[in-house]
């Protein structure tokens, strides 16, 4: 492991190429008149350049104005707009527009609405599937307070893939989310699993976690059943946010990526640019 100070030069390993191409151009230009928005964006995500020049994108439903305040995110905690029902719809034909094979949808959370938006959430899946009925899914969902009637909305709604991040080890969760608990998420995964559908869940690196923690994260992921896991570097998205401990190397990713293989997930997406939605097209077997 290397330890950094937070303002220091990043490591050669964590440079990405410049957002620009024609693909790249098509993306953001759809994307902007269909006012959808992407995590790519609100997310700053490092490979959003590698994702959208290759036409595919992460779209965020239901807003991008959280009800919670994790410390680690750049999406707004603000009061959310009323839900627009006709997004669905829209971003149903941009998925068809760029003829994509997979998408991958996620949303902030929506502590304002009874059900978390697991209605929203359901009828956006019907929609992009009956537009696109060769289209396969991964959905990364909210904890939905770990209600199991809200959940099983989005089950029945039936994505390939169920995605929900545990985001960090158990002792630094509270540091790290708002709201959100660990036992809570492994519930959710829990329930995700015993529908059949594909679950999936992810960590990021470098907030202070032990080899020890990562590991035993592992454990608790595929105690609950959850087949897909991935791991990727932290990066603080401002001074405000919380501060990168350490960059963590690849060759540790590398370690990671073996031991959660050896405990029997299907896939390990495991250095330092990974995102949660990174490669998701090939998850969706998992």
């Amino acid at each position: 492991m290397l330890i950094m100070e937070r303002k220091g030069r990043l490591p050669h390993w964590m440079k990405t190429q410049i957002p620009g191409g024609k693909n790249f151009t098509r993306v953001k230009t759809l994307i902007e008149e269909q006012k959808l928005n992407t995590i790519c964006s609100s997310g700053k995500c490092p490979n959003r350049a590698e994702c959208w020049d290759a036409g595919t994108a992460s779209f965020m439903i239901l807003g991008n104005k959280c009800t919670r305040n994790c410390r680690f995110c750049d999406v707004p905690n603000m009061i959310p707009d009323a839900p627009d029902w006709d997004e669905p719809k829209r971003l149903a034909q941009s998925i068809k527009t760029l003829t994509l094979k997979h998408c991958v949808i996620t949303s902030v959370a929506r502590d304002d609405m009874p059900d978390g938006g697991a209605a929203f959430w359901a009828e956006t899946i019907r929609v992009v599937k009956s537009v696109n009925p060769d289209v396969t899914m991964e959905v990364l969902i909210p904890d939905f307070d770990a209600t199991p009637a809200d959940i099983q909305k989005v089950i029945d709604a039936q994505p390939e893939v169920i995605s929900h991040n545990l985001e960090t080890v158990r002792r630094l969760s509270p540091k790290v989310r708002d709201r959100a608990r660990y036992n809570r998420s492994l519930s959710v995964l829990k329930q995700v699993a015993e529908s059949g559908i594909v679950p999936k869940s992810g960590i990021m690196l470098g907030l202070g976690e032990t080899r020890e923690e990562v590991l035993q994260t592992m454990d608790d992921l595929r105690e609950v059943g959850c087949r897909v896991m991935t791991l990727g570097q932290y990066l603080a998205p401002s001074e405000h946010h919380l501060k990168i401990e350490e960059f963590i190397t690849p060759e540790v990713f590398s370690f990671y990526k073996e031991e959660g293989l050896k405990r029997g997930f299907s896939f390990v997406e495991s250095t330092p640019l990974v995102r949660s939605s990174y490669h998701a097209e090939l998850h969706v077997n998992g």
